[in-house]
């Protein structure tokens, strides 16, 4: 649905510079995602940490015309086809931008809030409900106070329902986030302790999401979480609420889960009859969420046949954007879940933003868009503009209504009616050296195709999920001041996570800095398209050439280091090449003496040219423990006192540090100019692990399962003596894929479809064994090494070691795969 800027400038109240009209059809705030220069406007929203005015000249430069600013430029003869909407706030403009688009359609929406499970649920709805309505949801995770208005922006003339998810991290949020969506029917997912740092307490923050509801007709929820029952009776929402429950057969809908072996069978009793449905899942979330769904259908009067078929197909919800390495050299993005031209624009915009995406074509296997309400040659006609538009130089397509547009595509296009054709036509065995984005809908099977193109080398595999990187990366910011920097710590392949794909992640979110170990690391980060300043926290001494030609930043802690730093700086004729000083306040690691060493070092740097010092830091001993506070007290004033020193010796700013996680959180005092988050990145905190988010998680398969009689022995040296009659497992994973061979012989355990399996005899290099004789399970099955049910903490409790050791161990052979909802 486009509107005029002359339309947009009244919605928002604006004041017009410029004398052009235009036609918008995008809106637009983040420069990176730019498709449709002469459609688009673009928002300037500011942040503690960038200010979208910064980008209006590039931006300009690659066509757009149209902007919402709070201020026009200062030189506005440079823009003379220009249009600058001027308001206040562009932020505010914005929500209210998506208020006036929302109060024209006349539809049911659906809002969904909750600390968990919220894109679940609205993606289930839409697979459940998808054939009876056109529906417009959110993309992915877009819940935010940018991401709600962006997401209304899809409802268009087509849509009969809407699903739109709204999250909040403070209190006087979701009052603007209501006033966008307006929902007429709301679920209300879960409460835990996300963001609970910016909440009084969890009744406060119960109050607030309910605050989304608070014009709704209909609010389903779990009646039994007491918080929130008693927060819909305190808030005077009784009236509406659609309790359900598991253990109180009087509720309105009362659910009696019975697990079987890979599924599990709801039975259900909903307005006086009882009926089942089946889920292929068998997991406590996965149920939850499901009878939500559940609840949601019946009441929209759903056909309970449609209820039943479609809930017994649900697909898993976490397989989206996947990043996967393929065959011949190719990159692969899997979203082959689902596809909708929204989906596809923001799948297409993940993949434009890859480094790695340089000197590598981009193809993409497309399926039918389905459900859309638009005609087809209109929507293939926008598919096409937007492939073109986003640098495509390839598309594979595949079903009937796509194929009978093959003319509109003007680059290099293939196309098939079905699956089976394209698998047979061998056109996928001659992909060489391609970005290959897999989107597709359900029904065309397109995860076989991936499985296809996909390098199959080890069937364990390290998952990392790069939301809850961000999420953990925006929780430590949550302490910060918005001037405090930020260096994140990307050494030891980003403690086993990769540390390509961790950056590129950190990169995109604005970390002010990279930090590695040595320079060849750094080298690495920058041969993948990193631009971020990179730190090195060990430079040796040959790597001075390296450290030059990728721009590293190394720390200096020695007078010899020194030395040789300034002497090689000097042969390259380089000048004010930023170093990082290390001071030792208690360590004793590595350092300057913040006492004795201060003047010869200040000395040396000022009577040289070619370093110039950029920051100055040092490390706390036991910034996670209560008992050696007492020395951090002390490790600080002595930083102080050699910071102090260096400081006055320059007129230029230089950054202080030496707060890591745990300081972040326990001294926010001490956070100076910049902080370093390490291990609270990836997941680990040392205090309390539930204020984060997981992020790795280490799997394997199940290869044979053996019938050993009692007294028999499993493993080299017999060590495995079994004392009944037992199930032993065989999992492909060793020490040489970083299992400790410690937790061999009944030490340790892993999960088997979540229950305990303790490992049985000596773990060996490639392969080790499990005891699963209680455990009902079959070959090919998942195992969980460590992960969110069975934390890495647990295991280096059991292993008397710390969790750096075990992340950090994970074999570079163990494949790494990386997801982004």
């Amino acid at each position: 649905m486009a509107y005029s800027l002359e339309q947009i400038a009244s919605l928002i109240g604006a004041k017009h510079i410029g004398n052009q009209d235009s036609k918008i059809d995008w809106i637009l705030t983040d420069s990176r995602s730019l498709c449709f220069p002469e459609e688009s406007l673009f928002f300037a929203l500011k942040s503690n940490r960038n200010d979208g005015h910064h980008y209006i000249p590039e931006l300009y430069q690659r066509g757009v015309r149209n902007f919402v600013v709070s201020a026009p430029p200062q030189d506005m003869s440079v823009y003379t086809d220009a249009n600058f909407l001027v308001v206040l706030d562009p932020l505010k403009a914005l929500q209210r931008l998506a208020e006036r688009h929302r109060e024209a359609f006349n539809i049911p929406i659906i809002g969904i809030t909750g600390s968990n499970g919220k894109t679940v649920v609205k993606e289930w709805l839409y697979q459940i409900l998808s054939d009876n309505y056109v529906i417009a949801r959110s993309p992915r995770s877009y819940n935010s106070q940018i991401g709600v208005p962006l997401s209304i922006w899809n409802l268009n003339a087509q849509t009969e329902l809407g699903i739109f998810e709204a999250g909040i991290s403070q209190c006087g949020e979701m009052e603007a986030l209501q006033t966008i969506i307006q929902p007429q029917y709301g679920i209300f997912t879960s409460l835990g302790n996300a963001h609970q740092e910016n909440f009084v307490s969890m009744d406060e923050k119960c109050h607030e999401k309910l605050k989304l509801f608070k014009d709704a007709e209909l609010l389903i929820y779990n009646e039994d979480n007491t918080m929130i029952k008693e927060g819909i009776q305190s808030y005077g929402m009784s009236s509406k609420a659609f309790g359900w429950s598991f253990h109180n057969p009087d509720a309105r809908l009362f659910v009696r889960p019975e697990y079987q072996e890979r599924s599990t069978v709801l039975t259900y009793r909903y307005q006086g009859t009882t009926d089942q449905v089946e889920i292929p899942f068998i997991d406590e979330a996965s149920i939850t969420d499901a009878t939500h769904c559940l609840a949601m259908a019946l009441y929209l009067n759903l056909d309970r046949n449609i209820i039943r078929q479609k809930m017994a197909q649900l697909e898993p919800i976490a397989m989206r954007l996947e990043v996967i390495e393929g065959k011949n050299g190719c990159t692969l993005i899997n979203d082959s879940y689902n596809s909708d031209f929204n989906a596809l624009d923001i799948a297409l915009d993940f993949m434009n933003r890859r480094p790695d995406c340089q000197g590598k074509e981009r193809t993409v296997l497309l399926s039918d868009l389905c459900q859309t309400g638009e005609k087809p040659e209109e929507l293939y006609g926008k598919v096409a503009t937007l492939l073109e538009n986003r640098h495509i130089k390839k598309i594979i397509g595949v079903g009937e209504a796509i194929s009978q547009f093959a003319d509109r595509f003007p680059m290099e296009h293939h196309f098939f009616a079905t699956t089976d054709e394209l698998i047979g036509s061998g056109l996928l065995e001659t992909l060489r050296n391609e970005v290959i984005l897999i989107k597709g809908a359900r029904a065309f099977r397109f995860d076989e195709l991936t499985e296809l193109l996909e390098l199959k080398v080890h069937e364990t595999i390290l998952e990392i999920d790069l939301n809850a990187v961000v999420e953990n990366m925006n929780y430590y910011r949550s302490f910060m001041k918005p001037e405090t920097k930020m260096v994140c710590m990307v050494k030891a392949s980003a403690y086993g996570a990769g540390a390509i794909e961790i950056a590129k992640t950190l990169q995109d979110h604005h970390a002010d800095y990279l930090a590695v170990a040595v320079a060849d690391e750094g080298a690495d980060l920058r041969k993948a398209g990193i631009k971020s300043n990179i730190m090195i926290m060990n430079p040796e001494m040959t790597a001075f050439k390296t450290l030059f030609e990728y721009e590293l930043e190394p720390e200096v802690y020695s007078f010899r280091l020194l030395d040789a730093l300034i002497h090689a700086a000097e042969k390259e004729g380089i000048t004010n090449y930023p170093i990082h000083i290390k001071l030792d306040t208690g360590m004793h690691r590595l350092g300057f003496d913040p006492y004795k060493d201060m003047e010869q070092l200040i000395e040396k740097l000022k009577h040289q040219t070619a370093v110039i010092p950029r920051s100055v830091f040092s490390h706390f001993v036991g910034s996670d423990a209560d008992g050696f506070d007492e020395f951090s007290k002390l490790q600080y004033e002595r930083f102080l006192h050699g910071s102090d020193m260096l400081q006055q010796a320059f007129p230029h700013k230089i950054l202080r540090h030496i707060c890591n996680s745990a300081g972040i959180e326990r001294f926010p005092e001490r956070h100076l100019d910049m902080v370093r988050l390490g291990l609270g990145l990836y997941g680990i905190n040392s205090r309390n692990n539930e204020t984060i988010n997981h992020v790795s998680t280490l799997r394997t398969t199940i290869l044979q399962i053996h019938d050993v009689p009692k007294e028999d022995t499993v493993g080299y040296s017999r060590k495995g003596i079994l004392h009944r009659d037992s199930r032993i497992a065989a999992l492909p994973i060793g020490y040489a894929d970083g299992l400790n061979r410690k937790l061999g012989c009944g030490h340790g355990y892993c999960l088997v479809n979540g229950q305990k399996a303790p490992y049985v005899g000596n773990i060996c290099m490639d392969v080790c064994m499990i005891d699963v004789t209680d455990i009902d399970c079959k070959e090919g099955d998942s195992v969980e090494i460590f992960g969110k049910n069975l934390p890495v903490t647990v295991l280096s409790d059991l292993l008397g070691t710390i969790p750096y050791e075990i992340l950090t161990g994970i074999s570079t052979r163990v494949k790494r795969v990386y997801f982004q909802g």
